[in-house]
């Protein structure tokens, strides 16, 4: 599994005019799924998304966590993080995971952050999403799971 993640201060996902999630100081997280992941990679990058050191601390160091922190989470699925880009001018989504599966292992992680850490919203498996974001820094890192 893949994770986009982006250090904001502000961030919102919007589906046909309409605001159906919203954060302030947090991360914006898009997650895409590919083909041989499951459960364990889901679970994984949930952890990683959580724990993963992005905000700065008295020092001014990227030391602290989003669990540290207490900040939110906005959780944004993104089959194109899946695509292989290696060859031509046009993207293959071969690597990609099925939709069904895809939905499946995006909203274990959703629910598994939320479980652990409470302040989570999430964008909409599937739809044409508008995405508005302040990236602070800008800080963005790309994990694996």
């Amino acid at each position: 599994m893949i994770a986009l993640l982006q250090r904001v201060s502000k961030a919102s996902v919007s589906v046909e005019g309409d605001t159906i999630a919203r954060i302030d100081t947090g991360l914006l997280v898009f997650v895409g799924v590919q083909k041989d992941d499951g459960e364990k990679q889901a679970l994984r990058l949930c952890e990683r998304i959580l724990g993963y050191r992005v905000f700065e601390d008295n020092r001014g160091r990227m030391n602290l966590s989003l669990s540290d922190t207490g900040g939110e989470l906005l959780l944004v699925p993104q089959f194109t993080l899946a695509a292989d880009t290696g060859r031509g001018m046009r993207a293959s989504f071969t690597s990609a995971a099925a939709s069904d599966v895809a939905n499946e292992l995006f909203e274990l992680v959703a629910n598994s952050a939320t479980e652990i850490h409470g302040k989570v919203v999430c964008g909409q498996f599937g739809a044409d999403m508008q995405v508005a974001l302040i990236n602070e820094g800008p800080v963005t890192f790309w994990l694996e799971a």
